[in-house]
């Protein structure tokens, strides 16, 4: 530390940042301070390193200095411009991966399991009513019925919870808040279905059924949307 070059100083590299600087003064001064108690305090020391950080603590006094103190100057601002931007662009590219590494994530854990749950409830529904149309006051026929229903309900109980369990990335937010509307409209069909089961009221089985019509229309909505960012 017996060097008068400001950087050596202050133990920094000349491409240091601001902050980098002020937090090397900082431990300094701490350490050499005559009142700091600390076995290296030196009042000559301390002197220099105040003297260094006056000067390359000011952006404007540093930018003087280093003309003074590094040969071909300018050549030197553009070697410190282009780290930068390659530190940026490689910030960038990291950022980037970790990004798509949470999609990827998401997309296997969270939407293809529900998309499997979901698309069970969805595709067996006419199947269900076309078996209970033969006779719908038969009660092993209704009985199959609301043994689908059942499942059904499990199956979603199930898709919420997997929903819930971990955030979706804010790239996805769409296909996020399309598949949650998804799982809310299958949840009113089916208690439109158990509705119908329990008092044959057709106009539940109706409106169950528009409603799983609207869920399937929205998984597609999510389907579209997946495949534009994944060649799933």
């Amino acid at each position: 530390m017996t060097s008068t070059n400001h950087y050596h100083i202050l133990e920094v590299s000349q491409t240091a940042s601001q902050t980098e600087i002020k937090k090397a003064y900082r431990r300094l001064a701490k350490r050499f301070h005559p009142d700091s108690q600390h076995k290296k305090a030196n009042h000559e020391q301390i002197i220099l390193i105040n003297a260094a950080y006056e000067v390359l603590g000011d952006p404007q006094r540093r930018q003087s200095y280093d003309q003074q103190l590094i040969p071909n100057y300018p050549s030197f601002q553009r070697q410190q411009r282009t780290a930068r931007a390659q530190s940026y662009y490689h910030n960038c590219r990291a950022a980037e991966q970790v990004s798509v590494s949470l999609i990827d994530q998401w997309l296997k854990t969270v939407y293809r399991p529900i998309d499997r749950l979901i698309s069970r409830i969805l595709s067996r529904l006419n199947e269900q009513i076309d078996d209970l149309a033969a006779d719908p006051f038969d009660d092993e026929l209704m009985a199959v019925f609301q043994d689908y229903v059942r499942c059904s309900r499990h199956d979603l109980q199930q898709a919420k919870s997997i929903f819930s369990g971990q955030p979706n990335p804010p790239k996805l937010a769409k296909i996020a808040a399309i598949l949650y509307y998804c799982l809310n409209h299958i949840g009113d069909g089916i208690e439109e279905l158990e509705w119908f089961s329990c008092n044959y009221d057709d106009s539940h089985l109706h409106t169950g059924q528009e409603l799983f019509r609207i869920s399937y229309r929205l998984l597609k909505e999510v389907h579209h949307n997946v495949a534009s960012i994944s060649n799933i």
